[in-house]
């Protein structure tokens, strides 16, 4: 264990952190770009404005994924997946079925390195994918009928579906409980999404941790 962290952990953990703050400050050359080379600006209250809606929607998911994605992803599987994006729709999946694939139990060591390996070979073909859309992607889509475009708009909630079965098959007390405290929220129309997501995840994770306390004190 020591000589997996030493020879393993460290250095994810160093060019981890190098390559994601190194990846915040490139994020916005193509608008430095714009601004220097095209006069494109839209002025300072425009961009805290734009700034302070995203941050009102989306600063939430800051703190609830990585908490829920880190027991899949592992160590490195975070960084990458950070780092390239796509996490819930495509990083997670690959790695779940990694792991599913080759039977190893989440959370482990074994699990951390195959989720790893699945992420990075998620990367490259989505890399090669994205070339290729950015090529013809569009002249493909206008092959397309309008019903299969309208279902390209349910493909992340497919996913998680599909994913949320998985698990919850493996223990339905869980699975039973989350589904239970999501209906309510929903049925009660009294909360906004960006605090329904954080109250199932971690009152979730909050009844395992109680559960499993409570079977080993017995």
């Amino acid at each position: 264990m020591n000589n997996y962290d030493k020879s393993f952990t460290k250095p994810i953990i160093r060019y981890g952190s190098f390559t994601n703050l190194i990846a915040i400050p490139l994020c916005f050359i193509p608008a430095i770009y714009l601004w220097i080379a095209k006069g494109a600006f839209p002025g300072w209250s425009n961009i805290l404005t734009g700034w302070m809606y995203t941050a009102s929607m989306f600063a939430i998911y800051s703190v609830v994924e990585p908490i829920c994605y880190f027991p899949i992803l592992g160590l490195p599987g975070t960084y990458m997946s950070f780092l390239s994006g796509n996490i819930g729709n495509m990083r997670v999946p690959c790695a779940v079925i990694a792991q599913e694939s080759l039977g190893v139990e989440p959370g482990t060591k074994k699990a951390e390195l195959i989720a790893t390996l699945g992420i990075a070979g998620s990367i490259f073909t989505n890399i090669i994918i994205i070339t290729i859309a950015a090529i013809g992607g569009q002249a493909l889509l206008s092959l397309f009928p309008p019903v299969v475009l309208m279902a390209f708009k349910y493909v992340s909630s497919a996913i998680f579906g599909a994913m949320f079965a998985m698990f919850a098959s493996k223990n339905l007390k869980y699975g039973t409980f989350a589904i239970v405290i999501v209906m309510a929220m929903l049925l009660s129309k009294s909360l906004p999404v960006y605090l329904m997501i954080p109250i199932a995840v971690f009152s979730t994770a909050a009844f395992g941790i109680f559960d499993y306390n409570k079977k080993n004190n017995k």
